[in-house]
């Protein structure tokens, strides 16, 4: 009723520990990476804001070139700092505008 399996010709005397390739990556130490931060440059974020009647993160992380997380870092600061504000949007998709429109 079902025995264990017979070792082929090629795996004879090896147990399937031996047979199995080990991952690499898991484990193993190697040169770290370099933390990168990316910040979008104040003057450029601010003058794109002002051109623009509003703003969402998705365009402002497109037109400065930086990731999303980035650009909504900066307008959140810039949100508390009293230079833009939240006019709209929801779950996450606010549009923003300067104060000074």
């Amino acid at each position: 009723m079902g025995g264990g399996k017979k070792p082929t010709g090629g795996n004879k005397g090896k147990s399937a520990k031996d047979t199995k390739k080990s991952k690499t990556g898991k484990g193993e130490s190697g040169p770290r990476k370099a933390e990168i931060t990316v910040m979008v440059d104040e003057k450029q974020g601010l003058k794109i804001i002002e051109h623009t009647k509003v703003i969402t993160v998705q365009d402002l992380a497109r037109q400065t070139g930086v990731k999303i997380s980035a650009a909504n870092a900066f307008l959140i600061e810039s949100t508390k700092k009293g230079i833009v504000k939240r006019v709209g949007g929801y779950s996450g998709h606010h549009l923003y505008q300067s104060v000074s429109s």
